[in-house]
């Protein structure tokens, strides 16, 4: 028989893993996440909050084709910013001599401008890469360049950053908890019912602050198949560039694409992203603010206006790319 002090056994159980109980949600705990190394925190935008507090940078060069939201650190670390323009190659028009407290932004527009990105850190210095939207493209070496993880996986919160500084910023954990529901509606019912929670968790990342990744979000992180995911974004990828093309005013490089976020598609037929969503093939438009900021004839307006990313990703097949050729088809597309 084995005796036990009861005081020493209580905290023995508070400090230990519990066992037994009610059942969690069934995840893999394999931690089988694709950016091993990275920091790992709740927002891309405040991956770059986070460079620019250790950089200790007070201006910044960014796109003027960008979203709003990256504006965010940018203000709240009270620093000086400077829009450049973007040629139809995405490549940045910008002479500048980036002084030693600037840095440049550039983003990998779609995760299909990897060979830009390699010309621009090479002719640059203070670069600072935004891979959001190329997930499966690795950081060029000792470059900082951050990721979102919610652009491409079912999370609510969760980006990577891959920084050189030391020591790195102390962080608090976030917690994802509560903001759940709307993937869970998504699951037993439709993109619309969960649309409007869609968007509180858009709005509420804004006001969270810079933090650690969710455990939550973490875990299931932790729990897909990146390769698999990878190689049905490229197949579908290359199914649409195959039939689409012809209708694309986009010159688009497909011996680089690497899972990339989804298809883009520039087309100015009248009214074709309304006649895609109306027969819900859904698709976003990146971004309205920047029309703000750009003469109404320049590429980024026209972006703004025609550009149609067209889904790609892993929940959906050839069969899914057939029916969005198929409607394209039967608007009267023209180049």
């Amino acid at each position: 028989m084995i005796s036990f002090d009861e005081h020493e056994l209580i905290q023995n159980m508070n400090a230990k893993k519990e066992i037994g109980g009610y059942f969690e949600l069934e995840l893999c705990h394999e931690k089988n996440e694709y950016h091993i190394g990275a920091l790992k925190l709740n927002s891309a935008r405040y991956c770059l909050q986070y460079i620019l507090q250790a950089k200790k940078y007070n201006k910044i060069y960014l796109p003027a084709y960008i979203c709003d939201t990256v504006l965010q650190p940018i203000k709240r670390e009270k620093m000086l910013h400077e829009f450049y323009s973007i040629n139809e190659c995405f490549e940045p028009i910008f002479d500048k001599n980036i002084k030693d407290n600037e840095c440049l932004l550039y983003v990998n527009y779609f995760g299909i401008n990897e060979k830009n990105v390699k010309k621009i850190v090479t002719k640059y210095k203070n670069i600072i890469i935004d891979n959001s939207q190329a997930f499966f493209d690795y950081p060029s070496n000792k470059i900082d360049t951050f990721y979102s993880a919610r652009k491409f996986f079912g999370v609510v919160d969760g980006a990577y950053l891959y920084t050189q500084t030391d020591p790195h910023i102390a962080l608090i954990r976030d917690i994802s908890l509560d903001r759940m529901e709307y993937l869970l509606k998504r699951i037993e019912g439709s993109a619309n019912d969960g649309f409007a929670l869609f968007q509180k968790n858009e709005c509420d990342l804004g006001n969270r602050g810079l933090r650690s990744m969710s455990k939550l979000t973490e875990t299931i992180l932790g729990s897909i198949d990146y390769e698999k995911c990878r190689y049905i974004r490229n197949q579908n990828f290359l199914f649409l560039h195959e039939k689409l093309s012809k209708y694309n005013e986009l010159d688009i490089d497909i011996n680089t694409i690497n899972g990339p976020m989804v298809y883009p598609f520039l087309n100015s037929t009248a009214n074709l992203k309304e006649k895609l969503i109306d027969n819900k093939v859904y698709v976003a438009t990146y971004w309205k603010d920047v029309t703000k900021r750009v003469n109404k004839d320049s590429f980024e307006s026209k972006l703004v206006n025609c550009l149609i990313p067209l889904p790609i990703d892993q929940r959906y097949n050839l069969e899914d790319m057939k029916i969005i050729v198929k409607l394209i088809d039967s608007l009267g597309v023209r180049k």
